[in-house]
């Protein structure tokens, strides 16, 4: 989430203010909705109460969660690869990777950018100097952006509630930062501090082009099956509690109390004229109806949110090419996730790459444009098929790309070249062996033999 505001923008407490005012009141309107949606905090829960009388079952169905998770764990559930053809980029990477617990981070990034549409990413230097990297909610971080067509990130601003209640927060603009607070009014906690990166450190990671989050065109799909499901259980609530209809005798209090807790009725006297009319109430019948409209709601919600139910019996009997086209609606989702991550990722290290740490590690400014990244869909492996696949295309590619068909191969280079040193190995070994056979199968020389 963004506000344009004129490129010559200078930060004030009163720009703060109207924006993050504005930022919380479009928070509010959308963006919690999605957050409780994904933490099971649906509308059934606070509709109006039913009359005593009546019973009132709240029943919900997280299909928000089950379908963010599960195509996050399609998308990164086998972790994005960094190619780094350089040895000094790559040695910087690696080490940065492993100080930020990359992998943690971009599954993190990928889940909120599917609940809210997008996610962010701040830049900072810890207290060893080292340069580090943490996921932020849009509900509690935005950018201001020029007003030109390009949108160029002006500042970022984050905000948040400390243990005492008090809002804190900084921004961040292409050269500082600068940190404050909310005791009725902003005001500045400090004075600026250059933050060493040559841009706004912060990237923003889109779900897509329009900012959608992943359920968010299902939900209302969502709490209408949660309503259909509450309203079947009170029926069944109702039909357990029917009430019992006596026509001609009259039943004091205390027999219907006998006849609730032994369950038996017994009426005396002369039978012989018009026999009582006992029986329960039962209002009608609309099993057929609810269960029609719940199955459809629960094939629309899986078929807007484009993530099919994984848990249907037609998966468990789908392999190979039939699972594919299954999975080609995620497939297109992925895709799509997989550019605007990218280009998040691209974004990362330029940044990165520009401030005096990385320039001390032998990293030049433009070497973010030497990384590439590769992103896996994680599907469900048949290695037997994979194998005849990889074994079909011996001779006509390359064996990377030969080996790059094994989903048990995490790094097709990396393979190669072990495989090379296994060969180089065997051969070692080979020769070792025949040096030592010629060896024990020589004639022993007799220097002292003079045949006499």
């Amino acid at each position: 989430m963004h506000f344009k505001v004129p490129a010559e923008t200078v930060m004030t407490p009163e720009i703060l203010a109207k924006y993050i005012g504005k930022h919380k009141r479009a928070v509010g309107m959308r963006n919690r909705k999605l957050q409780d949606a994904y933490e099971n905090r649906y509308e059934i829960y606070t509709a109006p109460k039913k009359p005593e009388w009546k019973p009132d079952n709240r029943i919900s169905i997280n299909f928000a969660k089950y379908i963010t998770d599960t195509f996050n764990g399609f998308f990164c559930g086998i972790p994005a690869k960094t190619i780094v053809k350089n040895d000094v980029i790559g040695t910087f990477v690696q080490t940065f990777c492993s100080y930020n617990d990359e992998d943690s981070e971009n599954a993190e990034l990928a889940k909120i950018s599917s609940i809210h549409g997008s996610a962010h990413e701040m830049y900072y230097l810890d207290e060893d100097g080292e340069e580090c990297m943490t996921h932020l909610s849009p509900m509690q971080s935005f950018f201001l952006v020029d007003d030109t067509i390009l949108e160029r990130p002006l500042f970022f601003i984050r905000y948040y509630l400390d243990a005492n209640n008090v809002e804190r927060g900084s921004y961040s603009d292409r050269r500082v930062v600068r940190h404050f607070r909310n005791n009725g009014s902003y005001v500045w906690e400090d004075e600026e501090r250059v933050h060493g990166f040559d841009d706004v450190p912060a990237t923003e990671f889109r779900e897509n082009e329009e900012e959608l989050g992943l359920f968010e065109s299902a939900l209302p799909a969502i709490n209408a099956y949660n309503k259909a499901l509450s309203e079947k259980a009170d029926d069944v609530d109702y039909f357990a509690d029917a009430y019992l209809k006596i026509l001609g005798p009259r039943v004091e209090d205390g027999d219907l109390t006998h006849i609730r807790c032994s369950r038996d009725i017994n009426f005396d006297g002369d039978m012989s004229g018009t026999l009582p009319d006992v029986e329960f109430l039962q209002k009608p019948n609309a099993d057929s109806t609810q269960e029609n409209l719940i199955n459809r709601l629960e094939n629309l919600i899986f078929q807007t949110s484009m993530v099919p139910n994984i848990n249907a019996e037609s998966f468990g009997s789908s392999s190979g090419i039939a699972l594919r086209y299954k999975l080609a609606s995620m497939q297109n989702l992925f895709r799509t996730k997989e550019r605007a991550f990218a280009a998040g990722l691209a974004n990362r290290y330029r940044v990165l790459f520009s401030n005096p740490v990385a320039l001390s590690s032998g990293i030049h400014p433009e070497d973010w444009t030497q990384i590439s990244f590769h992103f896996t869909p994680n599907y469900p492996a048949n290695v037997s098929d994979e194998a005849d696949t990889a074994a079909k295309l011996e001779g006509i590619v390359s064996k990377e790309t030969q080996l790059s068909t094994l989903s048990i191969v995490d790094d097709p280079k990396e393979e190669i070249q072990k495989m090379q040193e296994e060969e180089t190995e065997s051969l070692g070994s080979t020769a070792e062996a025949m040096r030592s056979g010629l060896g024990g199968d020589a004639p022993a020389q007799n220097d002292g033999d003079n045949g006499a």
